[in-house]
């Protein structure tokens, strides 16, 4: 039997680690944590001192993730990470769920997690921007990418939305979430893209 990649993408604290997780156990498949992934194979390049983040070695995160595909005996496969479009074989992904989250909860989700300064407004910059869902779009066919706007959900809820979609009995979609147009109307753009 081939093996599916499932990928769960999006902007830091929209929610993929837990979803990822829930989805895994739910499909008995193996879970993949890029940023785990990284630190246990050492496979940083270096520290980014001003955004209090590491860069991987792509090349050498995409050999890795290619030999755990091949030797895992799960047949499916829930990678999470929100570069996990650019460095997971395109031939190995069946879907890939960009998680999406209203920037005015995402904003709170952040600060709980100790995001300030710079590294808060270029990741609401991220998501109001789109980011995760361009990466994964020019990566993998449109057919293969799904849009999913999480905001006030439950894990359960998500979990559920996305295995309908890999059932079939719900529907994939693209490009209906417009956060820069919600937050305009709302008279609050302004306040959250201060990149």
């Amino acid at each position: 039997m081939d093996k599916q990649t499932i990928l769960v993408t999006g902007t830091p604290c929209v929610g993929k680690t837990t979803i990822s997780k829930c989805l895994a156990a739910d499909l008995d498949a193996l879970y993949v944590n890029l940023t785990k992934l990284a630190k246990q194979e050492k496979l940083a390049l270096k520290r980014d001192q001003k955004r209090k983040t590491t860069i991987i070695d792509e090349a050498r995160m995409r050999r890795k993730l290619k030999e755990i595909m091949r030797t895992t005996k799960k047949p499916i496969i829930v990678i999470d990470g929100h570069y996990a479009s650019a460095v997971t074989p395109k031939n190995a992904v069946a879907k890939v769920f960009v998680l999406r989250r209203n920037p005015v909860e995402l904003k709170k989700l952040m600060e709980e997690n100790g995001f300030r300064g710079p590294k808060l407004w270029e990741n609401l910059a991220s998501e109001i921007l789109d980011v995760c869902l361009v990466e994964a779009l020019r990566t993998h066919e449109k057919e293969k990418v799904c849009e999913m706007d999480i905001t006030g959900q439950t894990v359960a809820d998500v979990v559920r939305n996305i295995l309908a979609v890999l059932q079939d009995h719900k529907e994939c979609t693209v490009g209906r979430i417009d956060w820069l147009g919600t937050l305009e109307t709302q008279g609050i753009l302004e306040e959250y893209l201060r990149t």
